[in-house]
């Protein structure tokens, strides 16, 4: 399956029925009169967040979405049958915004909003029947259905994200502690898309996306990273890794500080696991001397791994894991304050 994070779909909602105009014409009955049926409605377009999807690549096959006309009215009263919605079925963590407005945002399954509603049915003859005007000729029209163009833009929703230059040993994290089996290689940008999975530790679990490398500029469109820098927006923390092997070590921690910080939305001020990542290939003296360079430049605690021998793991593991659970509890606590909004 491909991934595919941001698409276009162009939505009409259903035209309604037109009225009808008829009169009773039944042999034997008098002053038969108007029975001319109203139109029925048109069918309304809706989007809804689904279980097990991940991608919006479904909407790179079928970009045009049209629901059903309502039909019309006829005589003896019938009214036109209403037209059927049509659902656009999505991810959990898909935006859909018109132009740069954003209409609603689905984080939570099963969450659905109405994107166009369908026309009215139009009025049979029946309805405009008075004590003045026994046998009216006058029947409305449906309304048309609502014609937009909607953008799909998909954040995935994962509790951490994780950071890092192009070979800083993600994709090798993420395998050794989930089941998950990302490309691994060693060139860089093996990884092209993001990738999710379920990672645990002390009975406890939580989501990991591991983003595609960073370089400097991303933030302008250089590389991939900033095609998926959004993805990072839901987790409650980052985890940095650095290439220990690596001979600009703290140039490299400082160009994703920068990416972050020129990316926006907040990324920088996330809680932040910087983890001297690969200590399989250093030995003790190198270790050291490397920590302490790395702790002074970041001003963080920085801790050591090594995702190929697992030396390290569950200590980060344990760490992301408190990060998210006092993360998660300050939003929950946040949106219980927050007056309510008509």
């Amino acid at each position: 399956m491909k991934f595919l994070d941001l698409c276009k779909v162009y939505i009409r909602s259903g035209a309604g029925g037109n009225g009808c105009i008829s009169f009773r014409r039944e042999k034997y009955v008098e002053f038969g009169g108007p029975d001319g049926g109203d139109g029925g409605r048109g069918g309304d377009v809706w989007a809804e967040a689904v279980d097990g999807l991940n991608t919006l690549i479904d909407f790179r096959y079928q970009q045009h979405f049209f629901a059903e006309n309502g039909r019309h009215g006829a005589g003896r009263q019938r009214t036109g049958a209403d037209g059927d919605d049509i659902v656009l079925r999505v991810p959990v963590g898909t935006e859909l915004l018109d132009e740069e407005t954003v209409i609603a945002d689905l984080t939570e399954l099963g969450q659905r909003v109405l994107l166009a509603k369908g026309g009215n049915g139009g009025w049979g003859n029946l309805r405009f029947k008075t004590a003045t005007n026994q046998a009216p000729r006058r029947a409305n029209s449906g309304q048309e259905g609502v014609e937009r163009t909607i953008w799909l833009r998909l954040k995935l929703i994962a509790d951490v994200g994780l950071l890092g230059l192009p070979n800083a040993g993600k994709s090798t994290f993420l395998a050794a502690t989930s089941n998950a089996r990302p490309k691994v290689a060693d060139y860089p940008f093996t990884t092209v898309y993001p990738n999710l999975g379920v990672v645990g530790v002390d009975d406890a679990e939580f989501v990991v996306a591991d983003i595609p490398g960073l370089i400097e500029g991303a933030h302008e469109g250089r590389g991939l990273g900033d095609l998926f820098l959004g993805h990072v927006e839901r987790c409650a923390a980052l985890l940095h890794l650095v290439d220990g092997t690596s001979g600009t070590l703290l140039d490299d921690y400082q160009t994703i500080i920068d990416e972050l910080d020129a990316y926006g939305e907040g990324l920088a001020d996330k809680p932040r696991v910087t983890v001297l990542n690969k200590i399989d290939a250093l030995d003790a003296e190198e270790r050291a001397f490397l920590k302490e360079e790395l702790e002074r430049k970041s001003g963080l605690e920085v801790m050591l791994m090594s995702g190929v021998s697992g030396e390290g793991l569950t200590d980060v593991l344990r760490a992301l894991r408190q990060h998210v659970k006092i993360t998660r509890i300050r939003e929950q606590a946040t949106e219980e304050t927050e007056p309510w909004q008509p």
